[in-house]
């Protein structure tokens, strides 16, 4: 069993290098401070952090971004619906000296006749978003009902399925990169729709945004499951979300908890993976409140640059 998943993980390797995924990839040893590693963060958590002081960090978009920059963090990683979120975001970046490696952009691609449109405006956002640097597109597929228990059908996971590998297909003509993403909820019924999602597409077509935590909740607090995840599609992970829990809680800040993240980081180091990397480290009830977002953040980056310095030789 292993010298077959052994082989499996060199054929899939092979597979995205030689389709020149790699080529377009950032390097993560390029990032500015004093060990030349690159580390961004998603917007998300940034809006758990200001909702809980009672504010919004999409209408204080100015001040939020220099506060970002003050954590330390070289590259955000912005959630967007539009075009005009772009056109909004790109200047300000810029101004607080952030680099956009890569795009979060949600889709809806298990009913056919959505998935048309969605992907046409994901290609749209795309392009405007490469003028400024972008090379990752992030997408998390749509569920049923956000929050919901409904499950998809078989039809939903194969129309969805051709629907990503076509949207990769057309990123990958722009000379940019798809990365799947999920939550927990793809890793209910034996986690079908994850599995489905990357053996139903071609990775030269479909990378993997690795959420390390999203694997593990879903999978019922599980680095069983989470390792084996990077077993089976290590070669494909091309960016990597970073959050961390205590006994199953969000913690305020990236540290040492429930997910073994120096094990993660030599894991993907063994198989020659060094995927881009962004902090998504939220908070949600139960979460310690001790920690403004700058200072939360101030000690995820710190951490983040000791766990994956190996990263920037």
């Amino acid at each position: 069993m292993n010298d077959r998943v052994s082989s499996r993980r060199e054929l899939l390797k092979e597979t995205v290098l030689a389709t020149g995924l790699a080529a377009v990839l950032p390097s993560v040893g390029s990032g500015a401070g004093p060990s030349a590693l690159h580390v961004a963060c998603n917007q998300y958590p940034w809006g758990t952090f200001y909702a809980r002081q009672k504010k919004d960090f999409n209408k204080l978009l100015d001040a939020g971004l220099a506060e970002v920059k003050a954590s330390g963090n070289d590259g955000f990683e912005p959630g967007v619906g539009g075009l005009q979120q772009i056109e909004q975001m790109t200047p300000l970046l810029k101004k607080h000296g952030l680099e956009m490696w890569s795009l979060y952009v949600n889709s809806t691609l298990h009913e056919a006749g959505q998935a048309e449109k969605s992907i046409e405006d994901v290609v749209a956002a795309a392009g405007k978003a490469q003028a400024f640097g972008t090379r990752i597109i992030v997408t998390n597929p749509s569920p049923l009902r956000w929050g919901g228990a409904e499950n998809k059908t078989d039809e939903h996971l194969q129309v969805q399925a051709a629907a990503l590998d076509k949207l990769g297909a057309r990123l990958k003509q722009m000379g940019l990169v798809l990365a799947y993403h999920n939550h927990d909820m793809e890793l209910r019924c034996a986690a079908r729709e994850f599995h489905h999602m990357m053996a139903g597409t071609d990775p030269a077509h479909v990378t993997l945004c690795l959420d390390a935590h999203w694997i593990y909740r879903g999978s019922g607090n599980s680095q069983v499951a989470l390792f084996d995840v990077v077993k089976l599609y290590g070669p494909r992970i091309t960016e990597l979300h970073l959050r961390q829990s205590q006994n199953g809680v969000w913690t305020e800040a990236f540290g040492p908890g429930d997910i073994d993240y120096p094990r993660l980081a030599a894991g993907l180091l063994q198989i020659g993976v060094k995927p881009l990397l962004v902090l998504e480290q939220a908070v949600e009830a139960g979460s310690p409140n001790t920690m403004n977002a700058v200072g939360a953040f101030q000690k995820s980056t710190a951490y983040a640059r000791q766990v994956f310095a190996d990263f920037a030789a």
